[in-house]
């Protein structure tokens, strides 16, 4: 049968060093870490925010007054303003980490990395740049 050991006065005990619950604060690049894991949760109230906006507006004009005058709420707005902060984190991060997540081979040589950053970067810029075109009427 599959009878389990019993624990006795004289079975050892591991030794198990206690963790602390701040233990990612010793070192910058586990910081960094949790910071971005943490930032999924700032991207998800972005798409929440956008999901409310884009309901709001096809309630008409009088949806879309509320969802503003909503939005104009301090808690609101400073919530927005540290989404945004994160967005941005969790982009960078993204771009910097890309070299190491895909590997290029052209012509049988690995792409440096920076180019492949690079080329994240400047994608974004572009696309951003178009957004405000757009946006600002262009």
């Amino acid at each position: 049968m599959n009878e389990q050991p019993k624990y006795t006065d004289f079975h050892p005990r591991w030794f198990r060093r206690r963790m602390s619950t701040y233990w990612w604060l010793k070192r910058w690049s586990y910081v960094m870490f949790i910071l971005r894991e943490l930032s999924s949760v700032f991207i998800a109230w972005s798409i929440v925010f956008l999901l409310l906006l884009t309901r709001a507006v096809s309630q008409g004009q009088e949806g879309y007054e509320q969802f503003l005058a909503w939005s104009k709420n301090p808690v609101v707005v400073g919530l927005n303003v540290i989404s945004l902060l994160f967005v941005g984190f969790h982009a960078v991060t993204w771009f910097n980490l890309a070299p190491k997540a895909m590997v290029v081979r052209l012509r049988g040589r690995r792409v440096p990395a920076l180019w492949i950053a690079g080329s994240n970067y400047a994608a974004w810029a572009l696309v951003s740049a178009l957004v405000a075109w757009l946006i600002l009427g262009g």
